[in-house]
């Protein structure tokens, strides 16, 4: 019986200290889970000592990480034994190297002791490394084996061991925080750079690149343990991590706002469509994985169903030869990369950060740097497009300036023409009027001849100055070349001496002419002109001596025309009705609207005043 006890215990002892891990305390690193043994806990409420009852169900495992995805159901077990082959005490630092894995407790098979917890939601308050350590002491040529309990509720359960000499640890430790701040760094320098950029050129797509770092630097910050060390204290993380789904989705929503805009996704119809129900079927989802468990394990399939159709996308705007979609599709590129691989670590198929410790955070930053330079090109292209564009509106202007004036200088030729036919025609029908007016002229003269009466003959007479008054008129106006204004002077000389021809007086008549007279004027000028020197002639002088006055001068824009004689004088009164003073009234005051003047004493003065229509 005692034979076989003693059996007993000596299967039991290999199988509990079967491998163990050979330290000594000049090793700085061990990577203790490829000499461990694994066992899968579905029931959840195995204690250590049901556990150690099990010790042969362990299996063993050769890989330097165990991932399990999203594992809630089930607990898993890792055992492990080390042997100090050194006569000294040795203290080691054991490093569970995954910042969310939500339960971590390791235990001590060789004492009574509970166990040590650490974890996302049991992190110690003065914790100040990312992942969760446990201190190991083993004293001179002793063998412990240890069993590490781990769980994860929300997040996947990657399980990595490390066994670091103390001081090695620390140091590996400050600098792995000192890249992830270099990570946050960049990541914020390029969130303050596109912000800016924004507030200057109020394009949308650059709010949303920057809402997409910034969802980026929040998630990672939960995903590689910062947050939980230097941010959130233990209450405020077990909370955040309850919104778990709301700090993956944002991001991708803000990336997925940022391609339909940057790409302008309208122009492509029904990808534009398929987008807006993805980006209308987020909230909807992101409440389904936040109130029931039931879909919490296909969160993942629906965003990434997401993230690849915008790829699909980019890739037909590439295809479309969109110049933004080539840079965003590089991007895609190095992201996509960055995925595969992340979740190849997090189901244990390949461990990249084995080889590339820092891979994720270098996909990242790439591909922010690689949005920016292509939301950098955009402008650098829209300024060449509006460069192009104002030479082309500059090239088009001098086109149509050159048109313009092909097109002034030929309407000025047509109305230059126009205008010398319309002379011609003035002119030739200033003839024909002057020619008629003759004629009849020449018919009150043979009529004249035959009438022996002298008072219907000075009738005819006056009749005869009045046409005639009109008819040189027409006469100048064919002989010039400008038919807007007459020669006053030359006018008024025509008609004094062709009055001066009617009644044969020698009366002295002075000129004081100073400024021409448009030819609406000069009709009127001509015949109140005439009227007044024939009653000059008529009435002013009966021994047929005296002088007659005439003056046409212009002040700013008002005309006087002043016609004055030293005759005898008349009653106004008395002559009020006649027909040649009512003309003059009439004419100076209805056809050139001004104010006529009339001094009957010592000679009679007649002064008609009147502005200028320009």
């Amino acid at each position: 019986m005692t034979i076989l006890k003693l059996c007993f215990l000596l299967l039991f002892s290999i199988s509990v200290y079967a491998k163990p891990i050979l330290i000594d305390d000049k090793t700085d690193f061990y990577d203790l889970l490829p000499n461990s043994q694994i066992y899968i806990d579905k029931s959840k409420s195995l204690t250590l000592k049901d556990i150690q009852s099990k010790n042969s169900e362990f299996k063993d495992n050769n890989k330097k990480l165990l991932g399990y995805g999203y594992s809630p159901d089930f607990n898993v077990w890792v055992k492990f034994s080390l042997k100090n082959k050194t006569n000294k005490t040795i203290e080691k630092t054991l490093e569970y190297d995954n910042a969310l894995t939500t339960e971590v407790k390791l235990f001590n098979s060789n004492t009574n002791y509970s166990g040590v917890t650490d974890g996302l939601f049991n992190m110690h308050p003065k914790r100040n490394t990312i992942n969760p350590i446990f201190r190991i002491q083993i004293n001179p040529f002793e063998t412990k084996t240890f069993y590490v309990k781990t769980a994860s509720y929300i997040m996947p359960l990657i399980i990595k061991l490390h066994l670091w000499e103390s001081s090695s640890f620390y140091g590996k430790e400050i600098k792995h925080q000192l890249y992830l701040a270099l990570f946050f760094g960049a990541m914020i320098i390029l969130a303050l750079y596109n912000l800016f950029i924004f507030f200057f050129t109020k394009d949308i797509s650059y709010l949303y690149y920057v809402l997409y770092i910034i969802g980026i630097i929040i998630h990672h910050t939960l995903y590689v343990g910062v947050a939980s060390i230097y941010i959130l204290n233990q209450t405020w993380m077990v909370s955040v991590i309850e919104f778990a789904s709301v700090f993956v989705v944002f991001p991708i929503f803000a990336l997925a706002l940022f391609c339909k805009s940057f790409l302008h996704t309208k122009q492509y119809s029904i990808f534009h469509k398929i987008l807006n129900i993805y980006l209308f079927l987020i909230p909807i989802s992101l409440v389904l994985f936040m109130t029931t468990d039931i879909l919490h394990q296909y969160r993942n399939a629906f965003f990434i169903s997401l993230l690849l159709y915008l790829i699909v996308l980019t890739l037909y705007a590439s295809y479309k030869r969109n110049r933004q979609a080539y840079f965003i599709l590089f991007g895609w590129f190095v992201i996509l990369i960055a995925w595969v691989f992340m979740y190849l670590s997090s189901t244990g198929m390949f461990n990249i950060y084995e080889f590339f410790p820092y891979f994720v955070e270098v996909s990242l930053v790439l591909e922010a740097i690689i949005f920016s330079i292509a939301l950098a090109d955009r402008i650098n292209h829209l300024q060449k497009d509006k460069v192009e564009a104002n030479a082309k509106l500059i090239t088009q202007q001098q086109n149509e300036k050159q048109r313009l004036e092909i097109k002034v200088t030929e309407k000025t030729k047509d109305l230059n023409t126009a205008l010398d036919e319309k002379g011609l025609l003035l002119k030739e029908l200033n003839h024909r009027v002057k020619n008629n007016m003759q004629m009849i002229v020449s018919l009150i003269r043979l009529q004249c001849d035959e009438i022996e009466d002298e008072k219907i003959q000075d009738i005819f007479l006056t009749i005869q100055n009045r046409i005639n008054a009109m008819s040189h008129l027409h006469e100048l106006l064919y002989k010039q070349e400008n038919i807007s204004y007459i020669n006053a002077h030359e006018y008024f000389s025509i008609l004094i001496e062709e009055l001066q021809d009617s009644y044969d007086k020698d009366i002295d008549i002075k000129f004081n002419i100073e400024t021409q007279l448009k030819m609406e004027q000069s009709v009127y000028c001509g015949i109140i002109l005439n009227e007044l020197i024939t009653n000059c002639f008529k009435y002013a002088f009966p021994d047929d001596i005296g002088e007659i006055n005439i003056s046409l001068t212009k002040k700013d824009d008002t005309f006087k025309l002043l016609v004055s004689d030293n005759g005898i004088g008349y009653d106004s009164t008395k002559y009020s009705d006649s027909l040649g003073l009512i003309l003059v009234d009439t004419l100076a005051k209805k056809q050139l609207r001004g104010e006529l003047v009339s001094l009957c004493s010592n000679g009679v003065t007649v002064i008609i005043t009147w502005r200028n229509d320009d």
